[in-house]
């Protein structure tokens, strides 16, 4: 028999929701591990694209790809390591240089994902275990009505009632905020990936106008080459 009255503390209540409520209590820690882990994921992993992407714009407008493949090596973040394999095809043409900073872009898609269905399949999962454990109650409520003819007293069959809200309570109560956090973390996942699209175009044009610039010097300088005989020529005559 259940004393309800007594039922006042979270411990008490576990202890007497019933096994499901220890299998709930398992996907609420997993859930709420997940999170700490891909919230200090994406934390390692943001970056000011702009900024670093400013400082790279020297380096490689004076061609000093060497210097610029360090400093993305150094970065350790998905944007880095997409900027530097389109720094190590530098002399690609422009084409090819999207499809390298597009297959860079998606390698890092399954490291933005990950444990993400996980957290999502917890949110869907805790109103169905939670549901079970209401079905087992009241089936134990009703189990104990037809055994005993009749003569169960109203607290006999309220444990069975009992068992079943607590699963039902903590099967919604975890499948909120792991939703909640499934939601949240598939958008900062999102963002990211936004990130490294915005790298990936930044970076090509940045390796294309250096191409660019240089292809103009040495034009210039083939020009003032081509001019130096002929002006020779023309102070000898003189």
């Amino acid at each position: 028999m259940i004393d309800l009255s007594s039922t006042t503390g979270p411990l008490e209540l576990v202890s007497k929701g019933g096994p499901l409520v220890w299998l709930l209590l398992a996907c609420l820690c997993l859930a709420g591990a997940i999170f700490v882990e891909r919230m200090a994921y994406f934390h390692r992993a943001s970056m000011n694209i702009g900024e670093f992407l400013a400082g790279l714009a020297t380096l490689i407008s004076r061609r000093n790809y060497a210097e610029a493949l360090q400093e993305c090596v150094a970065t350790r973040v998905p944007a880095g390591r997409v900027i530097h394999a389109a720094l190590l095809r530098h002399q690609a043409p422009r084409e090819q240089l999207k499809e390298i900073v597009q297959e860079a872009g998606q390698l890092e898609v399954p490291r933005f994902e990950r444990f993400l269905s996980l957290l999502n399949a917890i949110a869907h999962i805790g109103p169905l275990i939670g549901l079970l454990g209401t079905l087992i109650g009241l089936l134990d409520s009703f189990t104990k009505l037809y055994s005993s003819n009749g003569l169960t007293t109203p607290a006999d069959v309220a444990h069975g009632v009992y068992q079943s809200l607590i699963t039902a309570a903590l099967g919604l109560v975890i499948a909120i905020p792991a939703y909640l956090g499934y939601a949240f973390l598939s958008a900062r996942a999102r963002s990211l990936m936004h990130d490294l699209e915005r790298a990936g175009i930044e970076i090509v044009n940045l390796i294309e106008d250096s191409k660019a610039a240089s292809n103009i010097v040495e034009f210039h300088q083939a020009a003032e080459t081509a001019s130096m005989p002929r002006q020779r020529a023309r102070g000898l005559k003189a």
